[in-house]
């Protein structure tokens, strides 16, 4: 089911991610999930903590200086 309509992102989607991601933060940098109306953001996290720590696909590379703060309001 597509959890963000905004940026399209499935459960799918969060569960091939999550486990390979430390924060719920760095899920949204990878897929963009809750980054636009943030009405998914409830769901998405509760996704993001059923699947976090198991094997994913978070290839995450962010510059040292990148402002990860926007992410989370």
């Amino acid at each position: 089911m597509i959890v963000c309509v905004c940026r399209r992102v499935s459960d799918h989607d969060i569960a091939h991610h999550a486990g390979g991601c430390a924060v719920f933060e760095e899920l949204q940098i990878e897929t963009g999930v809750a980054t636009g109306c943030g009405r998914c953001r409830e769901c998405a996290q509760a996704l993001f903590h059923e699947h976090a720590g198991q094997r994913g696909a978070c290839g995450l590379h962010v510059d040292a200086g990148a402002d990860v703060r926007l992410l989370a309001a």
